[in-house]
């Protein structure tokens, strides 16, 4: 009874429901008013907006159950653009006339319990009136239920499946129901879009969860009455809106408006009557694209006849860029890429053969048909290229930049692969390149638009790496393994894995370069799946047996993966181990750079990062930059959405001279999206192989001969293997791989037969006769930076664009005509001797201009309309010269005149301007164009009391800001020219305080150049005198007053008194405005002025007092007072110094008296008093003495003859080892003179001074330099002394000196206040060890101090511990002894302690009757082998050095502690023992000798009695064995022994 009772309450219930499914009954055409309207714009009123209205009557007619018809009646088409609200929408008549036979042609649509199924319409409506259908249709797709009131689900409608949210309400007085769905979307299952130039972008999803820089979403309210049978949809609205700002939407942003209103009007009879056509199925609900592609948002053009329009351009383009850039041209280029984008392939091919023996055309067509990027111009090229009728640099350049702009394609795809296989690119190398690089840059385009595409794309490249695996084929390996990491695919890691090290054992004979490249290739594999490449890389940085180099690459893809927090850590443990240093340096600083790392993607990774380096040992931090670094700066702003990333990698290997790799990396952030901008790497390690085999680092050997190793090292390039490769590079722009190179055998090869070939002479000839006769030369050079386009469809069927487009035209003309006397008739033999005696005079005048435009819009963009709001930047330079130089070699003389050129009127344009702006198809002359931000504010602008009103509270006051106009003029006297610069700017930065409202408006800057009034000028001149002859070409007499002379007393007087009342003029100006702020602070103002001006404040107040008494003595006496003072507090300051050398090292570890004296290298005392007085004592013009060596004069030629710039001489007193340079004015009354001098007061001391102002008595700076003991270790201190500055440096450096302090702190530095000497700056910097250094750096008010800074070379030290290599060497280093230091490294034993190579220290305690092998070459072919045995009744040490075919036996006898020597085993003297061998006693300690035998590997063997050493040469290092290591630099790595294997204890090494 129970379930019959609940039955009947169901069914109760049941028929109590309303059917909520859109009743359209048959035989009926119900009628509704229909207004569709888009407004594009920012949402402030008073701003400009662009828009498009439809307004029309709907007709609905149901044929069947589920088949309806629907039409527009009476549709009429508005346009907008003006300033919202208050213009009105203008009609386009022309436009709905054009369209009404399509809008009046009815169309079928499936419709079933309110869900939208198939459309229906005739071939001739286009695909742009059949979306506004869609329009409506998206109105009527409702997905409504019964048993729910609220709900989501991911609903299909035009614009994809979205996620949708449903409220279904009723409202029982009006008996209506109400439903409100809502659709997001951004969170779409499947979203319909295309997007242009973001292929190689990614998406930043942890950049946007905060702040987006693009919202979707669309409101749809619907008003319905129950019927019969279902409801009846009485009133709908629409509202949707797509927000754009490239920064924080907070801070402003552009709108997209999209908003329908559908309202029932009435019930006809009458049916709709389809047209007598095949209506074809169209597709579904969702938005039907159709050459939107093809249509740039810039410019809407009505495309009649293609090629004859393509040809009108192309003549425009060529005959208005020949002098110099046109304006327009950036926009006549985009319009001539469109033209080309509609036109056929056979249209193309007409073109090309009107034009290709053209030169200038065919230059323009081959710049303009990569930008196409349709697979009709691929094609083309492709075609001409195998015709010949394309060089081989025209193909390079037009078919890459074809495959990175052209669509991604199956056909595309295909024709790219089997032009790769063609035997005229199989045959040559380059293009082979840019082939398959393209073809895996497509493959990775396509996949990213078809996230399931095929495998079988892939299948030619890995058939192309298994082939070339199998022949061990490197540079096919290598190309393959580029092309795959273009593609970067996970399908490809397999064949990847086959060459990895550690993976496969067939890997490892393979060359180290493969093996990094292809662990490189799987960088973009591991952006798509990083949990499938993280393992492969940490298995390969874990290996301990693979190449250093192979594991640091590894570690930079690992990274790139993301991994996890457990995986870092891992990965932080397992170096704790690790005995390779170069690896631990590398990993640790790379984990440390990501600590710093704030970009939203990597926060994951910059967490992980924190927590593994609290595992790892503090003591990496430590190591020098001589170890392998990774260093990474970023900065994001996460209001403005805009960060930037930049990493450098740098491999290093102790057993190289260079670096062995260097990869540096750019990464970019903008509005959500992240690229690899830029990536550069680089390998030197077949270069350093030459290089270390020169020997051209034997310190034995002269400076000549070191040189002669060198050449010749690299002229026997051709003894290398064919695939032997000295050096090579790539570039990745945007992720993608678009050009590498190898330097090998064949490369140099290449090379050399270009240059030393007839063929080069010849041209060089026919070159020097052209510049004889004159060349006139124009190049234009056109280029499309960027376009990045995303379009969307509206709810109202217009798409929406968003787009950037960027492109330039460079022009210029040159004419150059040379006149070379006596003209050489056989380049062949042309000799230097001949060349020194031509005189060769050169006239060239040329016209570069650059013009280019950039676009961002937001609107609707169809073939027929286009209504959006768009930003134009417009930048165009022009900067015209005519010059003329004459050499004139055996005079030496050399001359340069800028002559007198026509400029424009502005040199230099720069604007950016926002409109509004809207125009269609029918009536291209009458578009519509609004400034975004009008010059005048609005009418409703209030008044400050209309802020308190409340009866006006509801209006938003908008007022634009007031336009800013300002020009900034400066007049350069010396070339009598005036250079201006006009700025204007509105904005409407009064509406808002946010970064997009200061963007927006107009804002526009213009540069100006224009002779000055007064005198014409003829030219410029700059000459330059070599020689003897100097001092005849210098234009005025040099003259130095002598300050003891009565002339030099009397200008010193005057000189004085001006300074003072410059001094006393900033005095009481800084004493007028302290008198302003309290007491205290006015004081101590005072108190640091007069420190500045003077040590003694009584000299200086009685300056102040005595003013009006201005004798000379009262003056000298002044300055001798303050002269004395200061020499007091240097004195005070040396006893102090010379009580810290007292005191030892103590005095190097207080930061505060760290001031030891410095000693020279004789460790004699050091007086200041020299440095001070020696330009006092000498003289004071060299000019008196030795002529100048060279003078340079730059003058400005007027009509008036009047003389006008500055000359230079040098002059140099070899004798005195002096040099002076002097700049003086040549205008007759200026006495204005810049002095410097220099000298040399011994081998390690030199001192400079510096001076200028009127007789190069103003200012002053002394500076001094010197080496010597600082405490106990090797110094070099470095003094700055001025006597007096300019105001504006002071001012700086005082402010500069602020932010000392805190970043010293940040480097490490000890910071402490303290009063130093005053106008005195001092650096000394001791050298504890060769690879470490302290620093102290005084100022007048600070002290800073650090110790133990590691170096990344070792600084040659003597064994005195003088900087010079030898003891009759000067300070000047030879820069080549830094690369010795840097690269040599010793073995030595003194007493019973060894030090290893890489410094690694242990007692020998070996039983006397074993032979221990302390060096042995353990390559292949080993050339020496050092012994170490001990005499079992002397315990005296033996030598025994075995060379080829030589043995050699160093020893002491009995208690004679002269060296002996034995020769195969028979004594020998101390002399040359072959031509290979030498031996020198040491000339020291008289009881050593040396062993020099660096073309079998030994740089010095040394043996003394109880000490010796051993020093291989740089080509051996990383290849010896025995107890002094295998000179790595890596001190962890455990003892090589001379059968390859190791121990960790030295004593197994016998």
């Amino acid at each position: 009874m129970r379930a019959v009772v609940l039955a009947l309450t169901v069914a109760l219930v049941e028929s109590q429901q309303i059917n909520l499914v859109p009743e359209f009954a048959r035989d009926n055409t119900y009628v509704y008013k229909y207004e569709a309207l888009l407004l594009s714009g920012l949402p402030q009123k008073g701003l400009a907006r662009a828009g498009i209205k439809l307004k029309s009557k709907v007709e609905i007619h149901a044929v069947t159950e589920n088949n309806f018809l629907m039409k527009f009646r009476d549709p009429q088409l508005y346009e907008y653009a003006g300033i919202w609200p208050k213009d009105q929408f203008f009609p386009a008549n022309k436009l709905t006339s054009a369209l009404a036979a399509q809008l009046q042609i009815p169309i079928k649509f499936e419709y079933s319990n309110g869900v939208v199924g198939k459309v229906f319409a005739p071939s001739r409506v286009s695909p742009t009136v059949l979306n506004l259908y869609r329009g409506i249709l998206n109105i009527l797709q409702l997905n409504l239920k019964k048993t729910q009131n609220i709900y989501e689900l991911q609903e299909s409608g035009s614009q994809g499946v979205c996620k949708t949210h449903y409220v279904i309400s009723e409202d029982p007085r009006s008996n209506h129901i109400i439903v409100t769905k809502s659709k997001d979307l951004s969170h779409c299952q499947e979203r319909i879009t295309k997007e242009v130039g973001l292929a190689y972008t990614e998406k930043c999803y942890e950049c946007t969860k905060k702040v987006k820089s693009l919202i979707e979403t669309a409101s749809y309210n619907y008003i319905m009455k129950p019927a019969a049978s279902g409801v009846l949809i009485t009133e709908a609205t629409v509202e949707e809106v797509h927000q754009f700002s490239p920064f924080n939407e907070i801070h402003g942003a552009v709108q997209m408006e999209a908003n329908q209103t559908f309202s029932f009007v009435e019930i006809e009879r009458k049916p709709i009557v389809p047209i007598n056509a095949d209506y074809l199925a169209r597709g579904s609900l969702h938005y039907e694209f159709s050459n939107e592609i093809l249509q740039n948002p810039i410019q809407l053009l009505k495309i009649n006849n293609a090629p004859a329009q393509i040809t009108e351009v192309l003549k425009h383009l060529v005959a208005n860029n020949e002098a110099m850039v046109h304006d327009d041209a950036p926009l006549k280029f985009l319009e001539l890429i469109q033209l080309l984008q509609h036109t056929t392939l056979q249209s193309i091919e007409t073109i090309w053969a009107q034009f290709k023996h053209k030169p200038v055309y065919r230059r323009w067509l081959l710049d303009s048909l990569p930008a196409v990027g349709t697979h009709a111009v691929v094609k083309l090229i492709k075609e001409k290229f195998l015709a010949d009728e394309l060089t081989v640099p025209e193909f390079m350049q037009a078919f890459a930049g074809a495959l990175q702009r052209v669509t991604a394609d199956l056909d595309t795809i295909q024709l790219t692969s089997s032009l790769a296989m063609k035997e005229k690119i199989t045959s040559n190398p380059a293009p082979r390149k840019v082939v398959m690089l393209g073809y895996g840059s497509l493959i990775a385009k396509y996949c990213v638009s078809h996230p399931n595409c095929p495998a079988e794309l892939l299948r030619p490249i890995h058939e192309i790496i298994a082939e070339a695996t199998s022949k061990n084929d490197i540079p096919e390996i290598t190309l393959a393994l580029k092309a795959m990491g273009n593609a970067g695919q996970p399908a490809s890691l397999k064949p990847i894995m086959k060459l990895l090290p550690g993976l496969r054992t067939a890997a490892t004979s393979l060359p180290i370069k493969v093996q990094v490249d292809a662990i490189l290739a799987m960088q973009n594999i591991a952006k798509k799946d990083p949990k499938l490449v993280q393992p492969v890389a940490l298995q390969i940085l874990l290996d301990r047996a693979l190449h250093p180099e192979v594991r640091m690459v590894a570690c930079i893809v690992l990274f790139e993966a993301k991994p996890s927090v457990a995986l870092v850590s891992n990965l932080a443990g397992a170096l704790k181990m690790e005995t390779n240093m170069h690896v631990a340096s590398f990993v640790y600083s790379h984990i440390k750079s990501l600590t710093r790392n704030t970009s939203p993607d990597m926060a994951s990774v910059a967490g992980a990062a924190n927590v593994a380096i609290k595992l790892m040992s503090r003591k990496l931090d430590r190591l020098s930059f001589r170890f392998s670094r990774a260093l990474q700066m970023e900065f994001y702003n996460t209001n403005l959405m805009i960060g930037a990333t930049g990493s450098a990698y740098m491999i290093n290997d102790a057993t190289t001279i260079l670096p062995r790799a260097f990869i540096a990396k750019a990464r970019g952030y903008l509005a959500g999206n992240v690229a690899d901008v830029l990536e550069i790497g680089m390998r030197t390690e077949g270069i350093q192989e030459v290089l270390k085999q020169s020997h051209a680092a034997d310190e034995s050997t002269e400076r000549i001969t070191k040189f002669k190793r060198t050449l010749r090292a690299l002229a026997n390039w051709k003894n290398l293997p064919n695939y032997h490769s000295w050096a090579s590079a790539y570039v990745k722009v945007l992720g993608q791989e678009v050009a590498y190179l190898n330097i090998n055998k064949t490369t140099i090869e290449e090379a050399v037969q270009n240059v030393t070939g007839h063929k080069p002479h010849g041209l060089l000839k026919y070159a020097l006769k052209a510049l004889q006769e004159g060349i006139s030369f124009q190049y234009s050079k056109p280029l499309l930076a960027s376009e990045v386009r995303r379009i969307v469809p509206t709810a109202v069927g217009f798409p929406m664009e968003l787009s950037l487009y960027t492109t330039a035209v460079a022009s210029g003309s040159l004419n150059v005509q040379a006149t070379i006397t006596p003209f050489p008739t056989e380049m062949e033999s042309m000799t230097f001797e001949q060349l020194k005696k031509t005189d060769v005079q050169f006239q060239a005048e040329a016209k570069p201009s650059v013009a280019l435009h950039t676009f961002a819009t937001m609107g609707v963009n169809t073939a027929l309309i286009q209504a959006a709001v768009m930003a134009k930047g417009k930048i165009r330079t022009i900067a015209p010269f005519k010059v003329s130089a004459r050499a004139d070699i055996f005079k030496g003389n050399y001359k340069v005149e800028a002559l007198p050129v026509e400029v424009p009127e502005h040199i230099a344009a720069v604007s950016f301007e926002t409109v509004a702006v809207v125009r269609n198809i029918e009536e291209p002359g009458a578009q519509r164009i609004v400034p975004l931000v009008p010059e005048f504010g609005m009418q409703n602008a209030r008044t400050p009391a209309d802020y308190w009103s409340s009866e006006r509270a509801d209006e938003t006051p908008v007022r634009a800001a007031a336009p800013y106009h300002k020009t900034l003029c400066h007049t350069f006297r010396f070339i009598e020219t005036k250079g201006c610069i006009e700025v204007q700017s509105h904005s409407a930065s009064s509406i808002s305080n946010a970064t997009l409202f200061y963007i927006i408006g107009q804002h526009s800057a213009r540069a100006t150049v224009k002779t000055a009034e007064g005198p014409a000028v003829e030219r410029f001149e700059l000459e330059v005198q070599v020689g003897p002859r100097a001092a005849e070409r210098l234009l005025k007499q040099i003259r130095l007053i002598d300050e003891e002379s009565p002339e030099g007393k009397t200008f010193l007087l005057k000189l004085r008194e001006i300074l003072d009342t410059e001094d006393n003029y900033g005095s009481s100006s800084s004493e007028s405005s302290s008198n302003r702020r309290p007491s205290s602070r006015s004081s101590s103002s005072s108190s640091s002025n007069s420190n500045y001006r003077s040590s003694s404040s009584s000299s200086s107040s009685s300056r102040r007092n005595d003013r009006s008494v201005s004798s000379s003595n009262s003056n000298r006496n002044n300055r001798s007072n303050s002269n004395s003072n200061s020499n007091r507090n240097r004195n005070n300051r040396n006893s102090r110094n010379d009580q810290n050398d007292r005191n030892g090292h103590n005095g190097h570890s207080n930061s505060s008296s760290s001031s030891s004296s410095m000693s020279s290298s004789h460790k004699t005392a050091y007086n200041r008093k020299p440095f001070r007085n020696f330009h006092k004592n000498q003289t004071k013009y060299l000019g008196n003495s030795v002529p100048p060596v060279f003078a340079v004069i730059a003058r400005t030629v007027r009509d008036d003859h009047k003389m006008l710039g500055y000359q230079l001489a040098a002059f140099f007193d070899k004798q005195n080892a002096r040099v002076q340079l002097i700049v003086s004015s040549i205008a007759e009354n200026d006495n204005w003179k810049f002095c410097a001098d220099g000298v040399k007061l011994s081998k390690h001391k030199v001192t400079t001074k510096v001076a200028w102002g009127p007789e190069c008595q103003k200012y002053k700076v002394i500076t001094k330099a010197e080496t010597g003991i600082f405490g106990k270790f090797p110094a070099v201190r470095l003094e700055l002394e001025y006597e007096r500055l300019p105001v504006n440096a002071i001012s700086y450096a005082k402010k500069l000196s602020k932010y000392i302090p805190m970043a010293a702190v940040q480097a490490g530095f000890s910071y402490e206040k303290s009063r130093n000497s005053q106008k005195e700056i001092e650096l000394t910097v001791s050298f504890p060890t060769k690879r470490t250094m302290n620093i102290v750096a005084r100022s007048p008010e600070m002290t800073l101090s650090r110790k133990i800074i590691p170096l990344p070379m070792s600084v040659p030290f003597n064994q005195d511990e003088t900087f010079s290599t030898h003891n009759d060497q000067d300070i000047s280093f030879n820069p080549q002894n830094y690369m010795h230091g840097y690269t040599t490294a010793q073995c030595s034993m003194m007493q019973d302690t060894i030090s290893t190579f890489n410094n690694r220290k242990y007692k020998n305690r070996m039983p006397n009757t074993c032979y221990q092998v302390l060096a042995q070459d353990c390559t292949s072919e080993p050339k020496f082998d050092v012994v170490l045995k001990t005499n079992e009744q002397s315990e005296e040490n033996r030598l025994n050095v075995k060379l080829a075919y030589t043995d050699v036996d160093l020893y002491c006898l009995g208690t004679n502690i002269k060296v002996k020597v034995k020769w195969n085993g028979s004594s020998h003297k101390q002399s040359s023992l072959s031509a290979s061998l030498r031996l020198h006693p040491d000339q020291e300690e008289g009881c050593g000798l040396s062993l020099y035998a660096p073309s079998q590997g030994l740089q010095e063997v040394y043996f003394s009695h109880g000490h010796w050493k051993i020093q291989v040469t740089d080509w051996m290092k990383g290849r010896t064995c025995g107890l002094c290591g295998k000179d790595d630099g890596d001190n962890r790595q455990k003892y090589t022994t001379p059968s390859s294997g190791h121990v960790k204890c030295a004593f197994k090494e016998v």
